[in-house]
C-alpha cells in the first residue's frame, strides 16, 4: 500500500503546479504499473475525496459569499469584499484557472479510463467506485456550469503535451448540461440498486448523492435552461427516492451538529475532517480571545473563558441576523453566538440590540475544545436531507402541487417543543409566495453551508436581483462569472463570458 501512497502523492503534486487546461498528460504518469491492481484503484478513489476536500474554501465562496448572508460587522479585517460586493472587474475576475475544477476533473477522466480495465475480487465494489466517480463529475461541471455557464467539456484522460491539442473551446450551457445529466446517468446506473455507503462512511459519494444532485440539476434546467415540467418532474422523482433508503432528518437541532453528531442520518455526503488531517476553513467566522473574551454572550455571560485562536473575517449581515432573531427557533443559537459589549445589567440581550452589539461568532461548525485547544474537525455537508425536501419543495411548487409539507418539516424540526401550527405552520400560497416561502426557510436552514447563492440563482435572476442590495436590474450578467485575461492568453480559443467583454 505504501507504494502506491507515494505514488498518488507524486500524482498530486504535478496535477497542483499544472496550469488549467494546459497541462501535462497525467495518463502518461500513471501508466507504469498504478493501474495494474485494485489497491492502486482503491488508492486512487481516496484521492479523489482529498482533492475534493482541498477545494472546500472555493467551494464555499462559489455558493455563498455573494449572496445576502455576509458582509456584516467583523472585528478584523474582512474578507472578500470584492465578491460580497460583486466589485470585480474582468481585469479583477476571481477564480483564475476556473477555481482549479478541471485538476479534479482530469482526475476522476483518468479514473474513468482505467479502472474499468483492473481486475476486482468483487465486482459490485467496482461498480460503486465508478458510481462515486461519475457523480463527482457530474458535481464538477454543474459547478462549472453554475458558476461560468458556457465551459469546455473534457472527459478523456490527456494524452498529450502538445499545448495546441490542450486548448479547449467553451461549451454551451445545454451542451454543458447534457454532459452532467448523462454522468448522473452513469453514475446511477454503475450502482444500480447498491444503496449502501462506501465503507459505511458519508464522506464518500453514494447513490443517495447522486439523487440528490439529480434533483438538484433538474430544477436548475427545468427553471432557467427551458426543461420545464418534464425536468420537475425527473427531479421530484429522483429527490422522493432518498428518504426511503436509511435517509431523515435528525430529531432536532441538536442532534444535527457537533462533531459528535456528524454520523447522523441526516448526512447525504460530507467532507471530512480530522484532527491531524485537515481543518475546515470555518475559523476564519471566530476570532482572537484578545477581542471575544472582554465580551459577554446574548444570555449575558462572560466570554472571559471562551476559548479559540481564531480569525473574524466574515460577518452575518444584518438581515441574516434579524431573520434568524426567533427564540423558539433552534436555528437561532446554533448558527450564531452574538456578542455584546455588555451584559445589560445581567439580563443580556434576548433579541438582537444594535447599539451594544459587537458581533458574532460561527457557532454551526466551532469544533471541539481539547484542553486549551479548539479543533476544527467538523464533517460539513454538501447534501443533507433537509436539503432534498426543500428542492421536492421547489419541484413541487413548480409543478403546481403544494410543497406545504416539506416545508412544515423543516420549521417542525426547528421549532421543537415551540412548534405550533397556527403560528408556525405555512400555508399553500401562489407559485412566487411559496417560492419566496422556500427560500426564506433554505436561507434560515443552510448559513454557512454554501447554498445560498446558488438557491437564488435556481429560483431566477429577479429573485437574485431582489435580494442582493450591491446588485441591480442590467446587472444580470453578472450573475455569471468573467475569466481572467491571463486564462485567455493561455488558452486563444476561449471567449469572455457574455456583458464582460
Amino acid at each position: 500500500m505504501k507504494k502506491y501512497i507515494y505514488i498518488l502523492t507524486a500524482i498530486i503534486s504535478l496535477y497542483s503546479c499544472e496550469s488549467e487546461l494546459e497541462l501535462d498528460a497525467p495518463s502518461e504518469l500513471t501508466t507504469g504499473g498504478f493501474w495494474d491492481t485494485e489497491e492502486g484503484a482503491r488508492t486512487a478513489h481516496t484521492g479523489l475525496f482529498a482533492s475534493l476536500r482541498g477545494e472546500a474554501a472555493d467551494l464555499w465562496l462559489l455558493g455563498e459569499i455573494r449572496s445576502d448572508v455576509w458582509g456584516g460587522r467583523t472585528y478584523e479585517s474582512p474578507s472578500n469584499l470584492a465578491l460580497i460586493e460583486s466589485s470585480f472587474t474582468q481585469a479583477t475576475a476571481p477564480f483564475g484557472g476556473w477555481a482549479g475544477f478541471y485538476t479534479q476533473i482530469h482526475r476522476v477522466n483518468d479514473f474513468l479510463a482505467n479502472v474499468p480495465n483492473v481486475e476486482f475480487i468483487n465486482e459490485s465494489d467496482k461498480d460503486h467506485l465508478l458510481g462515486q466517480a461519475y457523480g463527482l463529475r457530474a458535481f464538477y461541471y454543474y459547478t462549472l456550469l453554475k458558476t461560468w455557464g458556457d465551459v469546455p467539456i473534457i472527459l478523456e484522460p490527456l494524452s498529450t503535451v502538445d499545448p495546441n491539442g490542450l486548448s479547449r473551446e467553451r461549451s454551451t450551457q445545454s451542451e454543458v448540461m447534457d454532459q452532467i445529466k448523462s454522468d448522473i446517468e452513469a453514475s446511477l446506473n454503475a450502482f444500480g440498486s447498491d444503496t449502501t455507503f462506501w465503507e459505511d462512511n458519508r464522506n464518500f459519494w453514494s447513490k443517495a448523492a447522486t439523487l440528490a444532485l439529480k434533483g438538484d440539476v433538474y430544477i436548475w434546467s427545468g427553471n432557467l435552461m427551458g426543461g420545464g415540467s418534464a425536468d420537475f418532474t425527473t427531479a421530484k422523482n429522483a429527490l422522493e427516492q432518498i428518504g426511503s433508503i436509511g435517509i431523515g432528518l435528525a430529531p432536532s437541532i441538536d442532534e444535527l451538529w457537533g462533531v459528535a453528531n456528524e454520523g447522523n442520518n441526516e448526512f447525504i455526503f460530507a467532507l471530512q475532517y480530522q484532527r491531524d488531517e485537515a481543518s475546515n476553513i470555518y475559523n476564519s467566522f471566530t476570532g482572537r480571545t484578545t477581542e471575544i473574551n472582554p465580551q459577554f454572550n446574548a444570555d449575558g455571560e462572560s466570554m472571559s473563558d471562551f476559548i479559540i485562536a481564531g480569525a473574524n473575517r466574515y460577518g452575518p449581515s444584518e438581515k441574516t441576523i434579524l431573520l434568524l432573531d426567533d427564540n423558539a427557533d433552534d436555528r437561532k443559537n446554533a448558527t450564531f453566538i452574538q456578542l455584546y459589549t455588555d451584559d445589560n445589567g445581567g439580563a443580556g440581550y434576548p433579541m438582537y440590540n444594535e447599539p451594544t452589539y459587537f458581533g458574532s461568532i460561527l457557532n454551526k461548525f466551532l469544533g471541539r475544545v481539547d484542553a486549551t485547544e479548539r479543533i476544527f474537525e467538523n464533517d460539513v455537508p454538501l447534501y443533507r436531507y433537509a436539503d432534498v425536501l426543500l428542492l421536492l419543495a421547489e419541484a413541487k411548487n413548480y409543478l403546481g402541487e403544494d410543497p406545504s409539507g416539506e416545508i412544515n418539516q423543516i420549521r417542525q424540526r426547528a421549532y421543537g417543543e415551540d412548534y405550533d401550527p397556527g403560528i408556525h405552520a405555512y400555508v399553500n400560497g401562489t407559485q412566487v409566495a411559496n417560492t419566496n416561502a422556500i427560500l426564506t426557510e433554505r436561507y434560515r436552514e443552510f448559513v454557512a453551508e454554501g447554498k445560498r447563492w446558488w438557491d437564488l440563482r435556481r429560483a431566477g435572476d429577479n429573485f437574485v436581483i431582489d435580494n442582493i442590495s450591491f446588485l441591480n436590474p442590467g446587472d444580470e450578467y453578472k450573475l455569471l462569472l468573467p475569466i481572467s485575461d491571463d486564462m485567455i492568453g493561455r488558452n486563444p480559443l476561449l471567449d469572455q463570458t457574455p456583458g464582460w467583454e
